[in-house]
């Protein structure tokens, strides 16, 4: 059993003295700070982030999407075709992203996050996974713009992030994962998601998995765990629900199991993280499960979201021992 986490990380230092990239964006409007300082500081926290998830023993860390302004904005501004528009919710919480639109055809030109995945492998000891927002989230998540109907996007986006997973497995990255929670809101578009998923992956030998949160998969986990996927990351706090459906997990199939609350700042203890993980272990063994949080962990304080990793790394251990 081996821990990671969903991508995302709070960004802001722990203490003010700390690299701090609002600060610095701040300094930008004023003239006082460069691009160049920018993105020594996004190098600082990227660096710091790696550190604190291989610290706290994270198995399979990410570089923190520190560089991201959001999960969607980096893909949309690399990709030709689209335009950022105007600030909306992401979901439920409290923050919120500007909503990319596509003006035409949407089409890939060169890599969009192999430059700061190559920096943060350089940064870890240990295998970095690499993290990309899937084209029906993109979708769902974006206006129509000049398209005429979503699966037309849809499909477009999956065809042009293919060639940036490409890249990433080019790169070096052992593990490419592509999120996709829009589908858990609109699950009757599970068909389209298969004809996605399969334009995805085309040509990638590298380890995939596909990755949802904030609610469960109950309904369509046939055809969810008959995507063309070896991991699949599934939401056991928001989705508890997903606890009855691991009998369909494939057994050459793998499963990352968000069993850390990543939007509570309220501490599991490691009796509750080695019961959820005795539940899930009777239908999933050991040796094919990840423990994570629950989603991206963007959403607490820096100083807590470390310490819920160090806690899911001791309950990972002691679920080690109990159960083997």
């Amino acid at each position: 059993m081996l821990t990671t986490v969903i991508g995302n990380h709070p960004k802001l230092s722990p203490t003010s003295d700390g690299p701090n990239i609002r600060r610095t964006i701040s300094q930008m409007d004023t003239g006082a700070s460069s691009r160049e300082d920018l993105e020594r500081v996004i190098r600082d926290v990227t660096s710091d982030v790696i550190r604190e998830q291989i610290d706290a023993g994270i198995d399979l860390p990410t570089d923190g999407q520190i560089a991201w302004e959001d999960g969607q904005t980096p893909f949309a501004r690399g990709l030709n075709g689209f335009e950022i528009t105007g600030l909306i919710r992401y979901f439920d919480t409290n923050t919120y992203y500007r909503q990319p639109m596509p003006r035409e055809k949407i089409e890939w030109a060169q890599p969009i996050s192999v430059h700061w995945y190559e920096y943060a492998s350089a940064q870890s000891s240990r295998p970095v996974k690499a993290v990309v927002t899937g084209p029906y989230s993109l979708a769902a998540l974006s206006q129509l713009g000049c398209y005429d109907d979503l699966p037309s996007l849809v499909m477009d986006l999956a065809h042009a992030l293919n060639k940036e997973a490409l890249a990433l497995q080019e790169a070096g990255a052992p593990f490419i994962q592509f999120n996709e929670p829009c589908i858990l809101a609109a699950k009757q578009d599970i068909g389209l998601l298969e004809r996605a998923s399969e334009a995805l992956t085309a040509g990638l030998t590298t380890k995939t998995g596909i990755c949802t949160f904030f609610k469960d998969i109950a309904g369509i986990e046939k055809q969810f765990f008959g995507l063309p996927f070896k991991v699949f990351g599934l939401d056991f706090v928001m989705g508890s629900k997903n606890y009855d459906v691991l009998q369909h997990l494939p057994d050459d199939r793998e499963l990352a199991a968000g069993v850390m609350d990543a939007r509570n700042t309220k501490m599991e203890t490691v009796d509750q993280l080695v019961d959820n993980v005795r539940r899930i272990s009777q239908h999933v063994s050991l040796d094919r499960l990840y423990l994570s949080p629950s989603a991206g962990l963007e959403f607490l304080p820096r100083v807590t979201a470390r310490e819920k990793l160090v806690r899911l790394v001791e309950g990972a251990k002691q679920a080690q021992e109990v159960l083997s």
